[in-house]
């Protein structure tokens, strides 16, 4: 290309010039913004844990960087980065003591959830089991206003208390069902013991592996007794606090989690119940069934969750596609 194509196309392609004021602030001014809506408020001074637009406006101000920025351009400048300081979730990377048992632990349930459907060919079951306690029984001393166009449903906000129940399920990881329930008032080591018999009692001749926290009803003497009598244990186990099977915890778990037994269970690491998967479908019952609920009597809540459950393996279950393989997050 020639010298003078190309100053000709230079001056053909060069734009126009535009009508309306150009920017007031520059993209650095922006950036130096976002910089401090990303570090604390309390690096600047201010007592407290998150920033407003007019806070940020305010020390944008102050440090120099845009005098007379108003909270709305700030704004603006959040959302072109996609950025939120007043939302926040929870996480946690829990205290790891024996990396090597962390990651054989949490690889092994891992691999019982991707393996899930084809062990359910070969007659292996996989269940998921938790308890969800304290369900509160709330009573909204209004009735509701529907939802009409243009107006979301009107909750009366006030409410009466009726008690609390405890739900204890199994879930299916290979078909995404609820097994069984217990709802009751308590959660004991009972009530744990009678779900784990009512769930075996779904496929007697299966091999069972439960996947549960550490909790230490999960662990049990009438868990330990249950399982013995299901596999036709002959042995001595013991007493409790004393001697044999049943005397500690960790003999307990010893033989609650025996690879040679039919019936095992597996424990997640301490502070992460949130492999365990029925943590999921405790979320999709607080979302689909309770949350916005009102409840008269502990014979209503316990109705709305048994119906619930009957629901969603009718119309929602399906197996969890599960993609964590085990890498811890980091900060």
């Amino acid at each position: 290309m020639g010298p003078k194509l190309e100053r000709f196309l230079s001056a053909f392609l060069k734009d126009a010039p535009r009508s309306g004021a150009p920017p007031r602030y520059s993209s650095e001014q922006q950036c130096a913004i976002v910089a401090i809506a990303l570090r604390r408020p309390e690096e600047f001074g201010r007592p407290v844990e998150e920033w407003t637009h007019r806070e940020l406006a305010d020390q944008a101000a102050r440090s120099g960087i845009a005098a007379g920025i108003s909270p709305r351009t700030v704004g603006r400048f959040l959302d072109e980065a996609d950025l939120k300081p007043h939302r926040s979730k929870y996480w946690e990377n829990p205290v790891i003591e024996d990396q090597e048992q962390f990651d054989r632990q949490v690889e092994l349930i891992c691999a019982l959830y991707r393996n899930a459907v084809e062990n359910l060919r070969l007659g292996r079951r996989t269940a998921c089991l938790d308890e969800k306690t304290g369900i509160q029984a709330l009573e909204r001393i209004r009735r509701d206003r529907p939802r009409l166009p243009g107006r979301p449903a009107l909750l009366e906000f006030e409410y009466r208390r009726h008690g609390t129940l405890a739900l204890i399920p199994s879930f299916d990881v290979a078909t995404g069902r609820i097994l069984c329930t217990e709802v009751g008032p308590t959660r004991t080591e009972e009530d744990f013991a009678r779900l784990v018999d009512r769930t075996i009692d779904t496929d007697p001749e299966a091999q069972w592996t439960f996947i549960a926290d550490q909790l230490n009803t999960h662990k049990s003497e009438a868990l330990v007794r249950l399982v013995a009598r299901r596999l036709g244990f002959t042995g001595e186990l013991g007493v409790k606090g004393a001697s044999g099977i049943l005397a500690t915890l960790p003999s307990r778990e010893a033989f609650l989690t025996d690879t040679r037994h039919r019936i095992r269970f597996v424990y997640t690491p301490r502070h992460c119940s949130w492999l365990n998967q029925i943590e999921i479908w405790f979320g999709i019952l607080a979302r689909r069934a309770l949350r916005r609920a009102s409840f008269a009597s502990l014979d209503e809540l316990a109705d709305r969750i048994l119906r619930f459950v009957d629901y969603f393996n009718e119309t929602m279950a399906r197996a969890f596609r599960w993609t964590y393989s085990g890498r811890v997050l980091r900060r």
